[in-house]
């Protein structure tokens, strides 16, 4: 039976960490990190078969965290876990660091750097695309951001995932709304964009990216449809945990000061 107690105090104990990390570091982006906390906790909560004694094993699930910005929650995670020692993020984005603003391959744990949006996903598609060709049983998962979907080749990837029939690829879109310089719908926006993902040969399904009953619910699921990827619009909130971040734009970049982060510590403790 799964423990969402557990997954809970597992999610508060990332933000507690995240926290820390870009208030000592004066870094930025920890509204776009918390949005996906959730959805990063259950998937290595032990719904992808990786673990820091398979990080070579060639069956291992791939996981590509897309939206490479989110690189403090991301490492926060790896922690957690047993992938890189707690005590790396004491350093995380100072000089002399492996820990920097930007996920990077050099991380044991990290398939592939990333930071420049749209690209993850094409990346995903080329590993399924092996798997499949290779016979082998494993799943790759990609995390984008809901503004990502405007830059790189992410419709041409759903189509060429779609064509090749990859159920092994499991695509989630953070859809917390907002983007560097405002909110998604007033940039570019994304109307009937579980159907327009559809229309590529995919199965695509909305759900609440902070509910682990929800979460647990969808994953169960998948792969949702024989022979066609399965993509999640998850609905989050930017600076989730923190109630002065939570749907601000300018949690995007900030950093928050020593107010800030004494009022932001007690929020956290209450979760």
């Amino acid at each position: 039976m799964m423990n969402f107690n557990g997954l809970i105090e597992h999610a508060r104990s990332v933000r507690v960490n995240a926290l820390n990390m870009i208030y000592r570091s004066k870094a930025s982006h920890i509204g776009s990190g918390y949005s996906c906390v959730e959805l990063l906790v259950y998937l290595y909560s032990g719904w992808l078969k990786v673990s820091p004694n398979l990080l070579l094993d060639p069956n291992r699930d791939r996981f590509i965290l897309s939206k490479g910005h989110a690189a403090a929650v991301y490492y926060a995670i790896l922690a957690e876990f047993g992938f890189i020692p707690k005590e790396w993020l004491d350093k995380y984005c100072q000089i002399n660091s492996l820990l920097g603003g930007h996920v990077d391959h050099n991380v044991s744990g990290v398939e592939i750097s990333t930071g420049s949006l749209g690209h993850g996903l094409p990346i995903a598609v080329g590993m399924a695309l092996a798997a499949k060709r290779n016979n082998k049983k494993y799943r790759v998962v990609a995390l984008l951001s809901d503004g990502e979907m405007e830059s790189g080749s992410n419709w041409e990837a759903l189509n060429m995932a779609g064509a090749q029939k990859l159920d092994n690829l499991i695509v989630i879109i953070d859809r917390n709304g907002l983007q560097a310089m405002g909110s998604t719908e007033q940039i570019l926006p994304m109307n009937n964009l579980d159907q327009r993902i559809n229309s590529f040969g995919c199965f695509c399904k909305t759900i609440d990216g902070h509910n682990f009953n929800k979460i647990h619910a969808c994953f169960k699921r998948i792969p949702f449809s024989s022979g066609k990827p399965s993509v999640i619009i998850a609905k989050t909130v930017k600076g989730k945990g923190v109630s002065f971040m939570e749907n601000k734009l300018e949690w995007h970049y900030r950093s928050p000061n020593n107010e800030q982060f004494e009022a932001a510590t007690r929020e956290l403790k209450q979760l």
